[in-house]
Formats: structure tokens, sequence, C-alpha cells
């Protein structure tokens, strides 16, 4: 007796694969995220080109090209390139790609769309320990700003997994949000206690927070390269874990993982990536909530994808606004991380509103 069509079981390959229509899907499921992936690299170099070309001074291509290939010229331009705009890009190119991909983790493991390095308290121990240099140190440049950024970026996030971690259930998405919210609280508190008394230190915070790539030299981008570039080792080895995680811990463990060290890897690349950024260039927001919201349009929720995916658009974007910010105040400039609040708030509206925000 024939089975009804509505019955029916998919068909099946003899080796065991899906049927035709299931292929098909897959394949331009893959052909999207490649596609997106060039397009990507592409428009990542086209943000290099533009940013070591343009700002108050232009420069045409070919000349740039001359001084790049000719270390031995001693040209006005080749001071403008090599001292000035290539270890800005670099600083850019890093920065950007650490605050793309640290949104990626934070959204995976907290599993909040509007999650951001913030909310774990990376950005908020920062500033309260630059603000303790600048106060009792008397610290007043970039390169000294670094290494207490860093300390306090990362005790912030100990101090939120901790307190995360003090009920019977241990850390959660819910009691790390909630942490977080209330640690960053508190420390801004202590900031702008200690801000309204000095008003020296006041203008030196202020120029730290506003969130910039200028003023930073190499020795910043090589202070924080390998914090970096270990954080971004670590994610792409978290991606497969996250994966799993976003079906939800009960499968995940049910499949094999080992929730807390994934965990543990997790927010340790974010707590690298976010706070080495924090260090070097001040808090610069957006960069890490809307990237990987743009990125998921055409990579779905597959971390293997996200993760550079969101490392090379966070790159883009971060170059993006430093070259707007350049050019819209010539002779002076505007500094990226107002640039990025500027624009990051309606650009972030629209994504919400052109689709729904996608299951993490």
């Amino acid at each position: 007796m024939p089975v009804p069509s509505a019955t029916r079981a998919p068909a099946v390959t003899p080796a065991g694969g899906t049927s035709g229509p299931a292929r098909t899907a897959r394949a331009s499921r893959t052909r999207r995220r490649v596609l997106g992936l060039l397009a990507l690299v592409v428009l990542l170099v086209a943000a290099c080109a533009a940013s070591i070309t343009l700002g108050s001074r232009p420069l045409d291509l070919g000349t740039v090209w001359q001084v790049l290939t000719d270390r031995s010229l001693r040209t006005e331009e080749a001071v403008v390139v090599w001292d000035l705009r290539v270890p800005r890009t670099v600083l850019g190119l890093m920065v950007g790609a650490a605050l793309g991909v640290s949104g990626v983790l934070v959204q995976g493991h907290t599993r909040n769309p509007l999650g951001d390095p913030g909310l774990l308290g990376i950005t908020a121990g920062a500033a309260f320990a630059v603000v303790l240099a600048i106060v009792l140190l008397g610290v007043g440049t970039p390169a000294g700003y670094v290494w207490f950024a860093f300390a306090g970026a990362l005790g912030g996030t100990v101090a939120v997994y901790v307190l995360g971690s003090a009920g019977r259930g241990g850390p959660t998405p819910v009691t790390l949000a909630l942490a977080g919210s209330a640690l960053t609280a508190l420390l801004f508190a202590l900031v702008r206690a200690m801000l309204v008394s000095d008003s020296n230190s006041l203008d030196a915070f202020r120029f730290w927070v506003v969130g910039a790539l200028a003023g930073r030299g190499a020795d910043v981008a090589w202070q924080v390269a390998p914090f970096i570039v270990a954080g971004l080792v670590l994610a792409l080895l978290n991606a497969p874990a996250l994966d799993l995680l976003g079906m939800g811990e009960d499968v995940a463990r049910g499949l094999g993982q080992r929730i807390w060290p994934a965990r543990l890897v997790g927010l340790g690349a974010c707590t690298l990536l976010a706070g080495a950024a924090t260090a070097a260039c001040g808090p610069i927001a957006f960069v890490g909530l809307v990237v990987p919201h743009a990125v998921r349009a055409f990579t779905g929720p597959a971390h293997r994808w996200l993760v550079p995916c969101s490392a090379l658009l966070g790159a883009v974007l971060l170059l993006a606004a430093d070259v707007v910010g350049r050019l819209v105040a010539r002779p002076g400039e505007l500094q990226v991380g107002i640039v990025l609040a500027l624009v990051g708030g309606p650009v972030f509206v629209a994504l919400v509103r052109r689709r729904r925000t996608a299951a993490l």
C-alpha cells in the first residue's frame, strides 16, 4: 500500500546523506558565507588604503605606494605615512577586530542580544584603573595608561565572574549580566567621585575616555598586540563550544560539551580582546554591539564563520569611522569614539527594525 505523501520520510541518499534540496540549501548557505567573507576582505583593503591616504593632508595612492615600497625615502610624505598613518591604521585594525570578536563572545556566552564588553565590567574596570593611575601616580600618556587599563579590565572581569558565581547555580548568563551591571555602576560612581575634586585628572581622563586612535604611536600597538592575538586564537578555539551552548546547556552537556571550561575560555578571550582594545584606545562603544548582528545577516549563528567575519567587519567599521572623523572636521578631527556614537545608534536601530534579532 503506498505511503501518503504527507507522511513519507525525507529521501536519503545511499551514502546516508540528505536529499537534493537539503544539499542545495547547504551549498547556498556556504556560498553566501564565502561571498560575505570575500566582500569583507575587499572592504578591509579599501579601508586600510583610505586610512593611509586620507586626512588633513591627502596623499595620492601613487605617492603612498612609493613610500611603502622604498623605506630609504626621507620626504615629508614618508614621515606622515610611516610615523603617523601606518601605526594608526595597524592599531585600528587590531582594536576593531578585538572589539568585534569580543562582542560575539559576550553575546554568545550571556545569550544576550544587547551584550557588549561593558556588560562584563571590562570597560568600568579599565576606567577605574586609569583614574587611579592619573590621580595617584600622575600617569599622563596613552602608553602609560595601557598596563593600568588592562589590569583594571582583567580585575573587573574576575570580579564579575566571582559575583556571578556566588549563588547555588554557579555563574549563569543572568547572574553574570546582573553582576556586571552592579559592578559597572559602582566603579563609575567611584570614578566620578575621584574626578570631581581634581580638575587636572578630569582633563587627562577626558582625553582617554572619549575613545580615539589619535595620539597612539607604534609603541601602544606593540604593547597590546600579543594580548589581541592570543584572544583571537582563543575565540576561534571557543567557536565550536559556542555553537553547542547556543542550543542550551542541557543539550550541550548531553553532546559531551564541558560547560565551565568553555565559559572560562570564552570569558578569558573576551577579557584579553576587550581589555587590550580599551587599554589602547579608551572605551569605544557600538562596535561590539552592532558588528555581530550585521554579520549574522549572512553567516547565521555558526560561530566558526561569525568570529572571523566579525573581526573583519569590526576592523572595517573602526577604520571607516576614523577616516570620517578626519574628513568632516579638517584640519582638526573628530575622535573615532564620537563618530561611532553618532553613527552607531541609528545603524543599530535600522538593523533591529529590518530583521528580527537572530537567535544566539
